[in-house]
């Protein structure tokens, strides 16, 4: 089951990274900046659960640009 959740996590993330190479949606956009957040919180749970610290420091520091990108585009920011 942890491996499924990693690899659900791995998905959402390299899923938002294959749309934006494909031009298919922006870098700034919500969906692009939700699918990485979604993707890196789960990646951030399980590198904490399994005590991977340097996963844990990626992808912690991934969550949280991803959801102040989504808090600045919300406001109308940049």
């Amino acid at each position: 089951m942890h491996g499924l959740v990693q690899i659900i996590g791995a998905m959402f993330v390299l899923g938002a990274f294959l749309l934006t190479q494909a031009k298919v949606i922006d870098g700034r956009s919500r969906l692009y900046l939700g699918l990485n957040l979604v993707g890196s919180v789960i990646l951030t749970w399980i590198a904490l659960s399994s005590q991977d610290w340097g996963f844990l420091l990626l992808e912690g520091v991934w969550a949280i640009v991803s959801a102040v990108g989504l808090v600045r585009v919300a406001i109308g920011g940049r």
